[in-house]
Order: C-alpha cells, then structure tokens, then sequence
C-alpha cells in the first residue's frame, strides 16, 4: 500500500518557484529541491517524475499566480494610467521576492534550448500583452488615453517596457532611475 503524502502540493511548489526563482534551472541541483522543499528525493520523483517536470508545473504555477494579480489589477475602476503605472511598478523588486521574474529569467536561460519553456514563456508574453491590448483600448474609449495610438503597437511596446523593467531591477539599485524610467513609458500615452 502506497504511503500518504506528508505535503501539500502547492506549498513545496511555492517552494521550487523560489529557488528555481533565485538560482535558475541549471544551478537547482535535485539535492537543493530536497533540501529546500523539505521533502525527500522519493517523494519529488513520485510526485513530480523529474527536475524538468517539477521546473515546469513550478512555472506553471507561478504564470498563473502572476496572470491572477495581473488580471485582479487591470479590473480595478481606476483610471487606466494610474492601472498601467502599477502594472509597471509590479516589475520593481518587492520586500521577500527574489529579484526579477521567473518566467523572463526562464526565457533568458532556456528559451532557446528547451521548447517546453520557450511556449510557456511566449504564451504568457501573449497573454500580457492581450491585457494590456484590452487596457489601451479601454483608455481610448474612456478619453483617458489618446486616440492616436495604435492598440496592438501600444500593448507591443508596454509589455517590451515591463519585460525590460523585469530584467533591470535584477541589477539596479537607483529606486529614482526606475520611477524615471516608467514615468517616461507613461508619458508616450499622452
């Protein structure tokens, strides 16, 4: 007779999703998963099958999390500037997260070599950028952002602007140099 699991399955993928997070797939040894997740080896391989599987469901976890709070925010009855400045905000670091974003550090790191990754990440760039589609259109129609723009060149290039404020902040320390930053991608929808 197969013996309980001892875990609940979303809390030590919340735990993979950190450390995959800080140290990338390559560095993630199978020792550190077990050391960090605090479940033996056995039981990664009964419940996941491999490292890669466990990266992927620990991916999939973390681009449905990060669609949720995308999406809880674009719903807000704000004005949709002040939506697309929290949006773009939500890239700089936060008080007990790893620095960056796991799904562009995974792109960065494996979207050339491995296809699984390469999807995932592409289909969570499309689902942003549909958002932010959505948010530019609704601007439009409420006046609150010009009519000149383009939707889908507009949503293009605010989603390159939050992927490379995703990228930044995993090195820059000058709070004043990002708020500059956004400000200015901010100032192009006038």
């Amino acid at each position: 007779m197969a013996r309980p699991k001892e875990f609940e399955i979303n809390e030590v993928l919340d735990k993979a999703i950190q450390l995959f997070w800080v140290q990338g797939y390559e560095k993630t040894s199978m020792q550190d998963l077990v050391d960090y997740m605090g479940i033996h080896r056995r039981s990664i391989y009964d419940t996941f099958g491999d490292k890669h599987t466990l990266y992927m469901k620990a991916l999939q976890r973390y681009e449905s999390t990060q669609n949720k709070k995308m999406r809880f925010l674009v719903d807000k009855q704000e004005p949709v500037k002040e939506l697309i400045r929290q949006f773009l905000e939500s890239s700089i670091r936060k008080e007990g997260e790893p620095q960056g974003c796991l799904i562009v550090n995974s792109g960065v790191e494996l979207g050339v070599l491995d296809p699984e990754v390469a999807s995932l990440v592409e289909d969570s760039y499309s689902k942003m950028e549909e958002l932010l589609y959505d948010l530019v259109k609704t601007g439009q129609q409420r006046g609150e952002l010009k009519a000149s723009l383009e939707p889908e060149a507009a949503s293009q290039y605010l989603l390159n602007a939050w992927l490379g404020l995703r990228t930044m902040v995993k090195t820059a320390t000058d709070q004043r140099k990002l708020s500059n930053i956004i400000q200015t991608i901010l100032n192009t929808l006038d």
